[in-house]
């Protein structure tokens, strides 16, 4: 078994030796390895057994290098390349540059999990040391928190989550994790209350603390637009009176008419979009969208299409129509 575990680490080095640079002599192989040209040039067979593009040069000067081949070769990476990946993807997911934070998130986790123990306590360290610079007025999260959150999206088991309120009011309760939304400016939690039976959004910089239940999550046939539940329940906020209206035109000029920060979107067929936008109060929905300027249709409810009626005969009368 020694032996086995033996070659196979040789291996391991031989190949992240060829990725290193263009060309290798097997001499220059053996000496970084640390043995004879013979077993060089077995290793580069056993190589080739495993389905990696080796390619060699005859002759005393000749060499090895890679090649493409079927097989993909393993990412192998040293402590300070394995650092400074960390870092790069955790600047990207503060900074959304990639233009998927989730992404970075994912990457980032999964590269943590792999980590050996000394490189992740070197991570630590720098998490615990390193400040985002934020703009004046965003939250601020730690980074650690925020993996623990995108772990428990990706593990599918049932939480227990430590939550303080923006009245610093602390409550637990139990929930099935689903997605991690960033809107630009702060993180969200979306998960399924179970006590509730309801989807909510939690700030992910107001959690406390996150434990494992064991318990799976219960099974979602249908699961909300992760996005969509973050709008409707932060951008358009919490008003009395939602109307559904549909504009006649593609998704993108929908966006430039109600900005997702005051509506909720969705395509509805080729060249139209019916948007969930709120108001204080039937009248206020109508002169909103009165002042819109735009060929629009009230889908529901009744009281904003009678309102919009009203304020519309009001301008006709006004400019003697």
């Amino acid at each position: 078994m020694v032996d086995v575990l033996t070659t196979s680490a040789r291996l391991l080095r031989l190949v992240s030796l060829l990725a290193s640079r263009p060309s290798w002599t097997c001499g220059e192989l053996a000496e970084r390895m640390e043995v004879t040209d013979r077993t060089v040039r077995r290793d580069v067979a056993r190589l080739r057994e495993l389905g990696y593009g080796v390619e060699s040069d005859p002759g005393p000067w000749g060499g090895y290098r890679l090649s493409g081949g079927a097989r993909a070769l393993p990412l192998l990476l040293d402590d300070e390349e394995a650092l400074a990946v960390a870092v790069a993807l955790r600047g990207a997911a503060f900074s959304g540059v990639l233009g998927s934070d989730q992404a970075a998130l994912s990457a980032l986790l999964k590269l943590r999990q792999s980590l050996p123990r000394r490189v992740a306590e070197r991570l630590a360290g720098m998490d615990a040391t390193f400040v985002h610079a934020h703009r004046p007025g965003d939250p601020q999260i730690a980074p650690g928190m925020l993996l623990e959150l995108a772990g428990a999206c990706r593990a599918g088991e049932r939480v227990r989550l430590s939550y303080r309120d923006g009245e610093g009011r602390d409550s637990v309760r139990e929930v099935d994790p689903y997605r991690l939304v960033h809107n630009g400016r702060r993180w969200y939690f979306v998960a399924l209350d179970v006590a509730r039976g309801e989807w909510r959004t939690f700030r992910a910089d107001r959690v406390v603390q996150v434990r494992g239940t064991g318990r799976p999550v219960a099974e979602q046939v249908e699961p909300p637009d992760p996005a969509l539940l973050v709008a409707r329940n932060t951008g358009t906020g919490r008003y009395p009176v939602y109307a559904s209206v549909r504009f006649p035109v593609p998704p993108e000029e929908a966006l430039r008419l109600v900005p997702a920060s005051v509506g909720t979107h969705r395509p509805d067929g080729p060249g139209a979009c019916v948007v969930e936008i709120g108001g204080p109060d039937p009248e206020g929905l109508a002169r909103y969208l009165l002042g819109l300027a735009v060929p629009l249709r009230v889908l529901g409810p009744q009281e904003v299409r009678q309102a919009l009626l009203r304020l519309l005969r009001g301008v006709a009368e006004e400019n003697g129509e």
